[in-house]
């Protein structure tokens, strides 16, 4: 056990909640991964001419989800709130269930696209917004990675479970066993509720969100809550374009569902894979030593070199060695650094900000860009141009995350006293 804290710096008295929040996000992960590569599939078939609508739609629900989370938020305190959420997501995927049973249709096929959409980012930015809760910036750039590789973990762990059990148990029975893994990340949620709530800093009984709009207001009076709003929005634009480029280059190299269900499959593990490397190995100590401006850089500029490449070589093997450093690195190195700026803000900005920057800002960057390229392709009918096109996107986004940087280091931190150093113990006592 000592060599292993050691290894992965962390300290004697936040070894329970690093595992809690570890085995918390494992099985969240666990349960979305099973679930994930249907997900995609249902998305080509109903259409790649029409994913921007898939996309929209995802946007649309989001906005109707938030203002009653908002309100819901005023109304309930957090702890008993968060808990109830998972949850209700819970009981969705059983109607989801029950529904493939009874009524399987396009429509229906269309509905659980944007649903598992939604769950996952709602879910996950649950997480992390939690998590912001208890680490300050100083123990998340220690611990972020190991507990991001409980995420990795968990999305290796799901797909694995899923090609094992789907041949005797069938797509649809993949649903009930997700539920299962979502109703253990839930307890292990409540774990971390009792370690927050004993601490002073952290007030699970009051709201910090009053509504989505005021998340804007926030936005607008800050420069840095900007340039944090607009890397977002330059990453979910980016993300976007690659992920239609994957829905033509995929649909048109294989003809079969279940070929192009492989081909998912295969690309979330060795993802998953890598990513789990990184978090366990390089993450920490590549943040600590790099800098968060060097770590919010090197996703964008493997989003130039990969566009730039898939411009000169539409190929699959070409899509999969983009797509694997691309969303590797994203998981380990950037989605760490960005949860980060958010520990030297107060918790009424964090869940504000985070709650208009997670939904309008991201899924909203999501149909924009699934219009746009679905607009560049009408006009241009080349899906190689179209990479070329996102190349100076990539560049700004990376330019962006270099101020982003400089700005959050100029922040004061609220651990630059020695005392203010020992939350974690408070946390964990």
């Amino acid at each position: 056990m000592v060599i292993f804290l050691r290894t992965f710096n962390i300290k004697t008295e936040e070894w329970k909640v690093v595992r809690s929040s570890f085995l918390y996000f494992f099985f969240l992960m666990s349960s979305y991964f099973i679930l994930r590569p249907v997900r995609d599939e249902m998305g080509i078939q109903a259409g790649v001419e029409n994913m921007q609508w898939l996309f929209t739609g995802t946007f649309a629900v989001m906005l109707f989800i938030i203002p009653v989370f908002g309100y819901l938020m005023k109304k309930v305190s957090r702890h008993r709130l968060l808990l109830k959420i998972y949850l209700f997501f819970g009981l969705n995927i059983l109607a989801f269930y029950l529904l493939f049973l009874v009524v399987p249709s396009p429509i229906l096929a269309a509905s659980f696209f944007i649903w598992l959409s939604v769950f996952n980012l709602f879910v996950i930015s649950i997480f992390w917004s939690f998590n912001a809760d208890i680490f300050d910036s100083e123990q998340a750039k220690r611990l972020y990675g190991p507990i991001a590789a409980g995420g990795s973990c968990g999305a290796i762990f799901g797909p694995l479970v899923a090609t094992y059990c789907v041949g005797f148990m069938g797509i649809n029975n993949l649903l009930l066993i997700s539920v299962f893994f979502l109703l253990i990340a839930t307890f292990f949620l409540g774990h971390l509720m009792k370690a927050a709530k004993r601490s002073k800093e952290v007030n699970l009984q009051t709201s910090p969100i009053s509504s989505i709009w005021h998340g804007l207001i926030l936005i607008r009076r800050s420069p840095f809550l900007k340039q944090v709003g607009l890397f977002i929005l330059l990453y979910t634009s980016i993300s976007t374009f690659l992920y239609f480029e994957q829905a033509h280059i995929i649909s048109e190299a294989f003809t079969s569902s279940e070929d192009r269900t492989f081909y998912f499959g295969t690309r979330d593990l060795l993802v998953n894979s890598l990513t789990l490397i990184l978090q366990f190995f390089i993450t920490e100590r590549f943040i600590r030593k790099a800098g968060i401006t060097i770590a919010l850089m090197i996703v964008p500029l493997i989003a130039v070199a990969g566009f730039f490449t898939l411009g000169l070589h539409q190929a699959v093997i070409a899509l999969l060695i983009v797509q694997v450093l691309y969303r590797s690195f994203n998981f380990s190195i950037q989605r760490p650094s960005r949860e980060i700026l958010f520990t030297r803000l107060s918790v009424h900005e964090k869940y504000n900000s985070k709650n208009f920057i997670d939904t309008v800002i991201y899924r909203g960057g999501d149909a924009i860009s699934g219009w746009l390229f679905a607009g560049l392709n009408a006009i241009i009918h080349s899906i190689s141009l179209i990479s070329l096109l996102a190349v100076p996107i990539a560049a700004a986004w990376m330019l962006t995350g270099f101020r982003l940087g400089k700005m959050f280091n100029a922040i004061p931190s609220k651990t630059d006293n020695y005392e203010e150093q020992t939350i974690i113990q408070k946390k964990s006592a």
